[in-house]
């Protein structure tokens, strides 16, 4: 990336953005699937989450053109995670060649040749990067893990603890996250969803809550069975416990944001505990769908605090506000590894307080996945 001119491809790649993130994918999109139909099938029938999807990677991969600690594991997990999608070697060229020509026809007068070639040499670097992590990948690894439901509790309305058993055992640690595709009910449709229970047994289970417009987080709740086909795709994200840090943990979570939190707390009782402060939030009292299992993990492990909190619900008699505020009046952490995990806007806001009180950035984990 040293020789490419990363001030004019942020610039560029803004002004493209400019018109519209839905446009400009649409335009892509379009163009690819017409000159290169073989690619169709690797994609869901509805595309609308997909167009979504990348945007907003392309918008990381731009921003953090300069930054090549935090580029290349996200590019690594990208290629790794394509393998799912059945995607070839020779499918990069094609979806390279689609997005110089997205670039350019945005770009307008604007486009140049220096910048052709820059974007050209960049995605060379991405596709080579991505290629890399795929080929390792293959040596040891299926494209996608196959499994069943085994068990569906439905907690409230909108929100269940399903359990998954795979053939095999994907190799995740905890905090990190597998891609889910109902087979039979969202064909080609995947979303993120991060394990609740530690690695290593013959099931783990996965928190869902329904999301307007989600076609997985839908089918999961509301037409999931014991039975249900799934495929789960490789393991991605940094949310894990640093195996090296001997600082006190502090973990704080909103709604199936719980989800990581319980992984890593069950593993680190395997190995023996460290200090932990777990803060979880939710809207309403009836929203806290796995007190119990909280309740437990608190007794259980004398190294281990809970406060519970919601934002909205007068009837609760427990603490109240945002989760993320109501952690930050129970102390001061700066000393602490911090673990983010909720909706988008609750991680964004978290994250800022945090840092806003002083905690290290390079001390605060959370990951940014689609929520549908």
């Amino acid at each position: 990336m040293a020789d490419l001119d990363t001030a004019a491809l942020k610039e560029n790649f803004a002004a493209v953005a400019a018109h519209g993130g839905d446009e400009v994918a649409l335009y892509f999109y379009s163009y690819l699937f017409y000159r290169h139909p073989e690619t169709r099938d690797m994609f869901p029938p509805r595309m609308t989450r997909q167009r979504d999807r990348l945007v907003s990677a392309l918008g990381h991969i731009v921003s953090n053109v300069d930054d090549v600690e935090d580029l290349l594991p996200f590019l690594q997990d990208l290629g790794r995670d394509h393998r799912k999608f059945g995607a070839l070697a020779a499918h990069y060229p094609a979806v390279g060649n689609a997005l110089i020509v997205t670039l350019r026809h945005f770009s307008g007068d604007e486009w140049s040749d220096k910048l052709e070639q820059d974007w050209t040499a960049a995605y060379g670097l991405v596709a080579q990067t991505m290629l890399a992590a795929a080929d390792k990948a293959a040596d040891s690894q299926p494209p996608f893990w196959a499994g069943e439901v085994v068990k569906v509790e439905h907690r409230t309305y909108d929100l269940a603890v399903v359990r998954i058993r795979p053939e095999e055992p994907p190799p995740y640690r905890a905090g990190q996250s597998l891609s889910l595709e109902l087979v039979d009910l969202r064909p080609r449709e995947w979303r993120w969803y991060t394990p609740a229970s530690k690695p290593g047994g013959e099931d783990f289970e996965v928190h869902t809550r329904l999301i307007e417009g989600g076609p997985v987080s839908t089918a999961l709740i509301t037409r999931a069975r014991i039975g249900t086909q799934v495929r789960l795709g490789a393991p991605v994200g940094r949310m894990m416990l640093d195996d090296e840090s001997e600082r006190p943990l502090l973990m704080i979570a909103g709604s199936t944001g719980l989800a990581p939190m319980k992984a890593m707390i069950e593993q680190l009782a395997d190995d023996g505990g460290r200090p932990t402060h777990l803060f979880f939030g939710a809207r309403t009292s009836r929203e806290i769908y796995d007190g119990p299992a909280i309740d437990e993990l608190d007794r259980a492990n004398a190294w281990l605090s809970v406060v519970t909190a919601v934002s909205d619900d007068n009837r609760w008699k427990g603490e109240r506000g945002l989760i993320g505020e109501v952690a930050l009046a129970h102390g001061e952490w700066t000393d602490h590894d911090t673990y983010v995990c909720g909706s988008p806007a609750m991680v964004e806001n978290t994250v800022k307080l945090l840092v806003a009180s002083g905690v290290p950035e390079d001390q605060i984990y959370f990951d940014e996945f689609d929520e549908s």
